[in-house]
């Protein structure tokens, strides 16, 4: 083990003129899990203990696309896009394979990857997302409008909203989530910026009205994880997901929202573990 999420050290390096940020956490070599993360995600916005937990087996990379957090440019508005920028920044790593850790829009991002550079990839963990055109995805903008007032109405986060349910086991998962990621307290990315968040919004929108049928095409082994109760991607779309790939596992974790793989995180990362050394 070469360093953990909390001392990870922020690096860059230039993609086609634009300095992309990163951290690495864990093994040093083999093959890499490359985090792709949510709507208004920044690097602190993942998972201590999901991070730590793939990096005890795992090299584990974790990045800012374009216009996110610290990295420059400016955020594209099609997941098409987003994936071309991740591909790009994997081949300025000198990575000629790699696994993919997607999570909601993240998860969107992979599934792109995984259709146009299928040899870039070994296996891909697909959280809290669905395919081109699933149901209810296109329904971000009011849904996160909707969270926010909540949020500001009752003292609270919006992921409290957004990634857990409103059972008392839910919530008491949203304040263990959210104080595991105050952990880092140095070298912090800034929140996203309204822009970003906008060009995100426009690109999940879009892909709530794509088409899945090229899924099928993907024969790479997939491991399609939720909470059963996922008001931003609706968990039936990890259903639809395992349905059209040919070659996909699917976990389901009850009493849990979008942020089904965080309320169960030692599940999680013991269930990733495995799939990635099978």
């Amino acid at each position: 083990m070469s360093t953990s999420f909390a001392n990870a050290a922020t690096k860059s390096v230039d993609v086609n003129g634009t300095a992309l940020v990163y951290r690495q956490v864990g093994k040093t070599d083999g093959i890499p899990v490359v985090f792709l993360h949510h709507l208004t995600a920044v690097l602190e916005d993942w998972d201590p203990r999901i991070v730590d937990g793939l990096a005890a087996q795992h090299r584990v990379i974790l990045f800012d696309n374009r216009g996110v957090g610290r990295s420059g440019g400016t955020t594209p508005k099609t997941v098409e896009a987003m994936a071309q920028d991740a591909v790009a920044f994997i081949r300025a790593l000198d990575l000629s394979k790699v696994d993919l850790f997607g999570f909601s829009l993240g998860g969107f991002v992979a599934q792109v990857i995984a259709q146009q550079h299928p040899g870039l990839v070994r296996k891909i963990i697909l959280a809290g997302t669905g395919p081109a055109g699933g149901e209810g995805i296109a329904n971000v903008g009011p849904l996160l409008q909707d969270a926010f007032a909540k949020a500001a109405a009752n003292n609270k986060h919006p992921k409290q909203f957004l990634f857990f349910t409103q059972t008392a086991a839910g919530q008491a998962a949203a304040e263990d989530f959210l104080q595991r990621l105050k952990e880092r307290t140095g070298d912090i990315d800034p929140p996203a910026s309204d822009d970003t968040i906008q060009a995100q919004i426009a690109a999940i929108q879009a892909w709530g009205q794509g088409d899945a049928t090229a899924l099928g095409t993907v024969q790479h082994p997939v491991l399609v994880a939720n909470g059963d109760d996922d008001v931003m991607v609706p968990s039936v779309n990890s259903f639809e997901l395992a349905r059209r790939l040919p070659n996909a596992q699917l976990s389901i974790f009850p009493d849990a929202g979008h942020g089904g793989i965080f309320q169960y995180h030692a599940a999680f990362a013991a269930q990733a573990l495995t799939f990635l050394a099978q």
